[in-house]
């Protein structure tokens, strides 16, 4: 199969704009795996969580179908970086302590990399794959955000979007699950730096490629009234986990 690939083309934008994750979600990971000797991040586009699970893991094995976004990746001695698709990986069976995806899920042939995830991890090993939703800044700006997410920018996003608007409550997960806290990616942004975050959606990019406007520039001047100094952006985090079945 050919993956879906709506990142490539800004990859480097991708990796400087993107937020990170709260440390409290990789400590949580920690609490939910019995060995901590081999993490597979699928789909890891910059390495942003492989980083993060390398302070934890004596090894990470990253692995995204893009080689533009592997080469924006950060080199870790323990991490290594493979290009390949997330359905077909290079790993061998049941070596897998826990398999991690940030924010991808909702582009894979779900049957396809589920037999894999089983095919790869240890009895004991654990899944967690998490997501993102709208941003939210206060009860000024949110409406303005939602019209252009929703109404601008809507016909423009692919149809697997709605898993993540949807919180991933109905993303297929053949798992035994386990229960998780919910939490929030906190940021002091500015107006630049929010348009920049902007430029990376996969929506933005192809209404800015098929009608030629200069669609950021246009929401920066509706938000410029509201948005004079860095404010606190939000956005709540989605996690589903579990075992074999």
């Amino acid at each position: 199969m050919s993956f879906k690939d709506y990142f490539s083309e800004q990859a480097a934008s991708y990796a400087s704009s993107r937020p990170d994750y709260p440390d409290a979600l990789y400590q949580f990971l920690l609490t939910q795996v019995s060995e901590t000797t081999l993490c597979w991040d699928v789909a890891t586009g910059n390495g942003q969580a492989a980083v993060a699970l390398a302070s934890h893991f004596e090894r990470v094995v990253a692995t995204d179908a893009s080689s533009q976004q592997l080469a924006q990746a950060l080199a870790q001695p323990n991490i290594e970086y493979r290009c390949e698709p997330a359905e077909h990986s290079s790993l061998d069976n049941a070596c897998v302590d826990l398999v991690t995806v940030a924010q991808a899920l909702h582009w894979f042939d779900f049957d396809a990399f589920y037999t894999e995830v089983k095919r790869v991890l240890k009895p004991t090993g654990v899944i967690a794959v998490w997501s993102y939703g709208l941003l939210s800044v206060n009860a000024e700006i949110d409406p303005l955000i939602q019209d252009f997410y929703s109404t601008t920018l809507g016909p423009y996003w692919p149809p697997e979007r709605h898993y993540v608007d949807e919180g991933y409550r109905t993303i297929p997960f053949p798992f035994v699950e386990r229960g998780q806290p919910r939490w929030m990616i906190v940021r002091e942004w500015s107006l630049q730096q929010f348009c920049e975050y902007l430029a990376s959606w996969s929506a933005l990019q192809k209404y800015s490629a098929q009608s030629g406007d200069q669609v950021i520039e246009q929401i920066k001047k509706q938000l410029q009234p509201y948005w004079k100094e860095n404010l606190q952006v939000s956005w709540p985090v989605a996690m589903r986990i579990g075992t074999r079945v």
